[in-house]
C-alpha cells in the first residue's frame, strides 16, 4: 500500500449556478495519495478543475465535499509546510532577489536572526543559478530568472509539498528546458514531494514519476494514473529514443484526444465485463510493460500417477 502522506480523500467542488437554480459540479469523488518524495503531475483538459485541485491542497480554496490530509493532518487553509509556485512569478516589485526568498525565510522562522534568515536565502539562491543577482529587483530580471527566484523562495520554506500550476507555460522553450532540467535536477537531490499541473505531455514525461489522467468537465474524475516507465536518470536530448518514451506518450496523446470525454462509456463497458471502475483506486497502468500472466500449472507427481 502507498504512504499516505499526501491524500485527496473524495474532494468534490462545485458552484452555484450564476443564474440561479442549481450548481454544476466540476470535479466530484476524486481520491489520490501522493507518496513521500514523488513528482507527480496532473493532465486534463481546461475545464476538468487542475488548477482548482492545486489550490483546495494549498488551502486557497475549500472543497465542496471531502478532505485533504498532508502528513496525518487534515488542512484548514493556506500553510507554510505547502509552497506554491504559480504561472507567473508573483515577486513582491520592490524587493529585491534577496529580499524576495529572505521575506518567505522570515515568515517560516520569525525568531531567525537576521544573518541566519540571508545565510538559508542565500542557499537556495544558489541553488537555482542566481549566485550574483541577490541585489537585483524583479524589473531587471528576464522572465526566467524570475521564475527562478519563484521557485527559490518556495524552496526555501523547506516544503512538505511544493505546489507548481504551469511554472513553464509563459517561458520561451530554451529557458523552459533549462528550468525543467534545474528542477527535476533539484527535485531529485532533496527528496522534495512535488504536485504538478500541465498541459504539456512531454514535459509531464520528463519531470514526472506518476501522470494522473482527469477525465474532461463538469463531472471530472481521475480516470487513471500512468506509472512513467522511463529511468529515473533521463536525459532530454535522447529521452525519445528509449523503448519506454512512446508508450507512455502514445497512452497519455490517446486518452487526452478519445477516451476523456468518452469515460463514461468506458466505464460502463468495464463494469460490464466484471472490471468496475473504482474511484477510491484508481487504475494503475503501465504503459510499455505487459501485464503478467499466469504460467501454465505443472501436475504434480500425485495428479499423474492418477491419470496413468
Amino acid at each position: 500500500m502507498a504512504e499516505r502522506y499526501i491524500s485527496l480523500e473524495a474532494i468534490a467542488r462545485s458552484y452555484p449556478n450564476p443564474a440561479g437554480g442549481g450548481s454544476t459540479t466540476v470535479f466530484q469523488d476524486l481520491w489520490l495519495t501522493l507518496p513521500r518524495g514523488t513528482f507527480t503531475c496532473i493532465i486534463g483538459h481546461s475545464g476538468c478543475g487542475k488548477t482548482t485541485v492545486l489550490n483546495i491542497l494549498a488551502g486557497l480554496d475549500r472543497p465542496s465535499a471531502g478532505e485533504v490530509v498532508v502528513d496525518g493532518t487534515a488542512i484548514d487553509g493556506p500553510s507554510l509546510d505547502r509552497a506554491v509556485i504559480f504561472q507567473s512569478h508573483a515577486l513582491l516589485p520592490w524587493k529585491t532577489v534577496i529580499g524576495n526568498v529572505a521575506y518567505a525565510v522570515r515568515s517560516k522562522w520569525p525568531r531567525w536572526s537576521n544573518a541566519e534568515v540571508l545565510a538559508h536565502a542565500r542557499k537556495f539562491i544558489a541553488l537555482v543559478g542566481l549566485s550574483g543577482a541577490e541585489d537585483k529587483k524583479p524589473a531587471h530580471l528576464s522572465g526566467g530568472m524570475k521564475q527562478r527566484v519563484g521557485i527559490a523562495r518556495a524552496l526555501s520554506l523547506e516544503p512538505k509539498i511544493l505546489l507548481m500550476d504551469e511554472p513553464f507555460s509563459a517561458l520561451d522553450a530554451l529557458t523552459r528546458g533549462t528550468l525543467q532540467d534545474e528542477v527535476r535536477k533539484i527535485c531529485q537531490e532533496t527528496g522534495q514531494t512535488v504536485l504538478m499541473i500541465t498541459h504539456d505531455v512531454d514535459e509531464a514525461i520528463y519531470l514526472a514519476d506518476r501522470v494522473v489522467l482527469m477525465t474532461n468537465g463538469p463531472g471530472a474524475v481521475i480516470a487513471e494514473i500512468v506509472e512513467n516507465t522511463l529511468p529515473m536518470q533521463r536525459d532530454r536530448h535522447d529521452i525519445h529514443r528509449h523503448p519506454a518514451y512512446y508508450p507512455v506518450r502514445n497512452h497519455i496523446i490517446d486518452f487526452l484526444v478519445t477516451r476523456s470525454k468518452n469515460f463514461d462509456v468506458e466505464r460502463t463497458a468495464l463494469e460490464a465485463a466484471g472490471m468496475p471502475w473504482n474511484a477510491r483506486q484508481p487504475r494503475l497502468v503501465r504503459p510499455g510493460i505487459p501485464e503478467p500472466t499466469l504460467a501454465p500449472s505443472v501436475p504434480t507427481l500425485a495428479q499423474r500417477t492418477a491419470t496413468q
